[in-house]
């Protein structure tokens, strides 16, 4: 893996988040708001690339997929803020020819999610009892199902399946339907070595104040090929931004199950940034 150096600017913090409409309340005081010009943000990463430049260092904190936390080493979580959701996320979603998941033999996986390509596995492993033959690619869900019987789409083009003769199943709803709990998908977190250099950054204040300009941020996502209402509930009924109790039961339920079905080799609980 290649990861290329980012630029440091006045030794700011640098942080890199997806550009995904998910994580708009998170960055949008970073980008547009009172904490501007306090961090260098990069939102050009997936998800996934989020947690490659954390872990080479390219970056001082990231909004990384959940599942990355078990498998780096020496990182820190930024708390209570977050990408989940208690119940239908929208933009997870596993696109299906089959009606029934128990008949999916092959599924194709989008590599731009580290924590939704676990999640999917441990659904059929421990919930749908059968494990498909799994291909990671970056290709489009028409091509990934034209070779498999589904797809794994993460982000906003899952939240704009138009293909007919599918079925949409919903992650974490599946997984809600199953557990009785909500499900994170991403949090901040930082290396160790670099706490001091983000120790001034207000994440929280920060998600804070993205909540309070949804409006803007609906304005601003006028390119995505959604109705202003569907932009405005996925913010605010599909997706939360903050840990409580029931979604950290979730996220120690999928570490549990990760790590019984050999996605993980070991559960470490959070170290929190303090």
């Amino acid at each position: 893996m290649v990861v290329e150096a980012i630029s440091k600017t006045a030794n700011l913090p640098r942080l890199a988040a997806s550009s995904y409409l998910n994580t708009a309340p998170l960055i949008w005081s970073f980008q547009q708001g009172s904490l501007q010009n306090t961090v260098e943000l990069t939102t050009d990463a997936a998800p996934a690339r989020c947690a490659d430049l954390l872990e080479a260092d390219v970056v001082d904190a990231a909004l990384v997929p959940v599942i990355e936390y078990q498998r780096m080493a020496d990182v820190k979580v930024i708390p209570r803020v977050c990408v989940g959701s208690h119940s239908a996320v929208r933009s997870v979603v596993l696109v299906s020819k089959h009606a029934e998941l128990e008949r999916v033999r092959t599924v194709a996986l989008d590599r731009k999610s580290r924590t939704s390509q676990v999640l999917v596995k441990i659904i059929f492993k421990e919930f749908i009892g059968v494990e498909p033959i799994w291909t990671v690619t970056g290709a489009d869900v028409e091509t990934m199902l034209a070779d498999h019987d589904a797809a794994l789409v993460i982000g906003d083009p899952g939240m704009t399946i138009t293909l007919a003769n599918v079925e949409v199943f919903d992650l974490a709803n599946l997984w809600h339907s199953f557990t009785a709990t909500g499900f994170v998908f991403a949090m901040w977190m930082a290396k160790s070595s670099a706490v001091g250099s983000i120790s001034g950054v207000d994440f929280a204040g920060a998600r804070d104040e993205g909540l309070q300009h949804i409006e803007d941020i609906v304005s601003s996502s006028a390119e995505l090929p959604l109705a202003p209402a569907e932009i405005r509930s996925y913010l605010t009924e599909n997706i939360t931004f903050e840990v409580d109790e029931n979604l950290e039961r979730g996220m120690l339920q999928y570490f549990e199950l990760a790590k019984k079905h050999g996605l993980i080799e070991t559960v470490k609980p959070f170290v929190y940034l303090q």
